[in-house]
């Protein structure tokens, strides 16, 4: 988060000369902790976000879909609220909120087949909390939404990415223990049945029952409800199936879904090669290339040379481990990244000798995308990560 419990700030004009300013809550010159956001332009100023626990920037100088640049907010409220809120501000002057969504666990933006597109990806988390009696802290895989706004209409693409569902299934099927399933099935499905046995099996029959939801939900989520009702049929004992597959879809109807003006008709990424435009500030190439179909760039990608750099939003590099040497510690790290064009690390390679733990940390950066003739676009950036970053 770029303010975190009042620790953390981020300010910045953006290309229409609205500042985008968020930090510390101040209260007679002492900083709360609490976190603030504020738009500002001219003589004005405009109050976000007067105070929460945490307030991150996602996206800043982005067109959204709605015409113009945009900042978009993610804020947790408090500090124990599993639930965040996403809120689209235009940046034209004077700016206005545009659009919010929540019932989210967090939020991220991202140009996901590096085609110009912007999905914001999302788990409908206040869906599920307490699904079953289940907090949704112990899911590990809520079900995932992607929106996407067309002709300023927030419609759920989620379909248009099965593979990226198929992954997270495949992951819950390894993780499923036979006899545990065995067991399960044989329950009545709320597991009150269960009451006789040792802790230890019941934590294992309930974690198995989440594994299933967690099929179930992957499949629904992503436009194939055959599929996930006949995973139901396999996985859920027989006497209980009516009942929850009730409760899934009355689950989902009063969640994020309910917000969305759309549903995308696609079932699958379009099958046509989308050509990738990537831009560099330092040089100009004409290499031809493409994205292929599950959304990787192929060995090479047609590069032009870029008007404006990308700015970091948030970069922060990993605390080492103890046993590591004083000499790598104070070590910086070049790293070539590509950057897509909701200012997301897209690719990330360190120059030199690998290091993992920087690029495991680059799931979270964040950047002002670069910018040709005025709009934002996907750029290539060599980075230096300094210590302690």
């Amino acid at each position: 988060m770029v303010c975190s419990a009042g620790f953390g700030s981020f300010v910045s004009d953006s290309t229409t000369g609205v500042a985008v300013s968020v930090g510390a809550l101040k209260e007679i010159a002492l900083a709360r902790r609490a976190c603030e956001a504020k738009l500002k332009w001219d003589k004005h100023e405009m109050l976000l976000v007067p105070d929460a626990w945490q307030v991150d920037v996602d996206l800043m100088n982005v067109d959204l879909g709605f015409g113009s640049p945009v900042a978009a907010l993610q804020i947790k409220e408090a500090e124990l609220d599993p639930l965040m809120t996403y809120e689209i501000y235009s940046l034209s002057k004077p700016p206005r909120k545009l659009r919010t969504i929540t019932g989210g666990d967090s939020f991220r933006a991202e140009d996901t087949n590096l085609n110009g597109q912007i999905e914001i990806w999302t788990h409908d988390a206040a869906a599920v909390n307490g699904f079953e009696g289940i907090p949704v802290s112990a899911f590990d895989f809520p079900p995932a939404m992607a929106l996407r706004f067309e002709n300023r209409r927030l419609i759920d693409v989620s379909s248009e990415f099965p593979s990226r569902f198929d992954r997270q299934i495949a992951t819950l099927r390894t993780q499923l223990d036979a006899h545990a399933l065995s067991k399960f099935k044989n329950s009545d499905g709320k597991l009150s049945s269960l009451s006789h046995v040792s802790v230890d099996e019941l934590t294992g029959v309930l974690n198995t029952k989440i594994r299933v939801l967690e099929i179930v939900w992957s499949y629904l989520y992503s436009g194939r409800e055959q599929e996930a009702w006949h995973t139901l049929d396999d996985m859920w004992p027989a006497t209980d199936s009516d009942r929850i597959r009730t409760a899934i879809l009355d689950a989902r109807a009063r969640g994020i879904r309910k917000q969305v003006d759309g549903v995308s008709s696609l079932s699958a990424p379009a099958r046509r090669r989308k050509q990738a435009m990537i831009y560099d500030s330092l040089s100009e190439t004409t290499q031809k290339g493409v994205v292929n179909d599950t959304g990787g760039p192929d060995d090479k990608m047609k590069i032009f040379q870029i008007d404006t750099q990308a700015q970091a939003i948030f970069l922060r590099r990993p605390a080492p481990p103890a046993d590591v040497p004083a000499a790598s510690v104070n070590k910086a790290v070049l790293v070539d990244l590509v950057i897509d064009s909701a200012g997301k690390i897209w690719s990330i390679k360190t120059v030199g000798e690998p290091n993992k733990d920087i690029i495991a940390a680059s799931a979270e950066w964040k950047f002002v995308p670069g910018l040709k003739s005025g709009r934002p676009v996907a750029s290539r950036l060599r980075l230096e990560v300094a210590p302690f970053q």
